[in-house]
């Protein structure tokens, strides 16, 4: 006689909704997410997987959803309310765009201790001080997002919200940094490279990631972890210079950052990274689907890609294994550091523009005009 069938709870049939848009999720929160999210929020984002939203933008709304849920838990004890009041809004600006020294004299200031700890023991602040401008104006409006396609409006481009973000944003002025403190250049990635030496598939797999995302251009993390093997196209070899021709591979990147999923954008791997690449894909028999996965504690590759949250961290290991600073290391790194490097060599900036898929002339010459002007004659008057 066959057993009944245990009926399952909320969190546990939210878990398994999840996983059926687990392609374009955070898979290793899956379990916490569905804890977390709603049965209304997740049937969003199942909706918005329907309507063909990008994958990285999708990415981008879950994890900001997460965050809001969670603060919004945490501050007032009941998940969001849809549509959000004015007040709750200008409550989430006052808890992440406040001024440090206020603080000091005021301990109420800014975002509540208890709030804060909360979401510091659910990994969701990690720096200590407020938001960044950007991080809280992203947040809102993809909370704002959220709420139009739920069939709401909002109170998002109310007067006082836009007065609250400019009066804190202008109270604290705030320093624009790159992604990445240190571009990592070529001398940099051989340290990086230096500790995934041995056949295991751990190095084969990280050995790859390394190579094939500074030589596709310094490819973005998303791309490198959304990367399957349906992407990838054998090319003829390239005639070396002084032996034998070099294994040649095209990768079709489909949709990314700047494009739509329409263009063919197209980059090359040639030689050493090819190498690589084929290197992990036999020794983890991939043959279809996610090029790049996680490997679990006993060695299993898994089905699913890893997060593009792990191409950072495998940078940040790696440089710590090399005896770098991991803080100064980040994947935006390597896209920095590709133009960098093309720059130090004489690469026409055209040409590396072909290949890291930069569309603003503007930003892309900045690593070059760095490189030019710290070799340059005018930096070396008293040489």
């Amino acid at each position: 006689m066959a057993k009944p069938r245990k009926s399952q709870t909320s969190v546990e049939r939210r878990a398994e909704e999840l996983d059926t848009i687990a392609a374009v999720l955070p898979i290793e929160r899956r379990d916490e997410l569905a804890k977390l999210l709603t049965d209304q929020d997740v049937e969003t984002l199942r909706h918005l997987v329907n309507q063909g939203m990008g994958d990285n933008t999708l990415r981008a709304l879950t994890s900001d959803l997460a965050y809001l849920e969670a603060w919004g838990l945490a501050a007032t004890g009941q998940s969001l309310p849809w549509p959000a009041p004015e007040a709750l809004l200008l409550k989430f600006v006052a808890h992440h765009l406040w001024d440090p020294q206020h603080r000091e004299t005021d301990p109420d200031h800014g975002m509540p201790a208890d709030v804060d700890e909360d979401l510091r023991s659910q990994s969701f602040l990690r720096s200590a001080g407020p938001h960044a401008p950007s991080t809280v104006r992203r947040r809102l409006a993809n909370w704002s997002t959220l709420t139009r396609w739920r069939g709401f409006d909002g109170a998002f481009a109310s007067p006082a919200l836009k007065s609250a973000i400019r009066l804190a944003v202008r109270a604290v002025p705030r320093t624009r940094r790159r992604k990445s403190a240190k571009a990592v250049t070529g001398d940099v990635l051989a340290k990086l490279l230096a500790t995934c030496t041995t056949d295991s598939l751990r190095d084969l797999r990280d050995r790859a990631i390394l190579m094939v995302a500074f030589a596709s251009g310094g490819r973005r993390r998303s791309e490198i972890a959304g990367l399957r093997s349906e992407q990838l196209t054998v090319e003829p070899p390239i005639p070396g210079d002084d032996g034998p021709s070099l294994p040649s591979l095209a990768i079709h990147l489909g949709r990314t950052k700047t494009t739509s999923g329409d263009e063919d954008d197209v980059v090359y791997l040639t030689g050493r990274p090819v190498e690589a690449l084929n290197a992990w894909i036999v020794a983890a028999k991939i043959d279809s689907g996610s090029v790049f996965r996680a490997i679990g504690r006993w060695g299993n590759v898994s089905r699913r890609a890893i997060d593009p949250q792990s191409v950072n961290a495998i940078i940040k290991q790696r440089a710590a294994m090399a005896g770098l600073d991991p803080i100064e290391l980040s994947a935006h790194g390597m896209r920095s550091g590709y133009l960098t490097e093309a720059a130090n060599r004489g690469i026409p900036l055209q040409e590396a523009m072909e290949q890291s898929r930069h569309r603003s002339v503007q930003q892309a010459s900045s690593y070059y005009n760095s490189a030019e002007r710290r070799s340059g004659k005018a930096a070396r008057l008293l040489a």
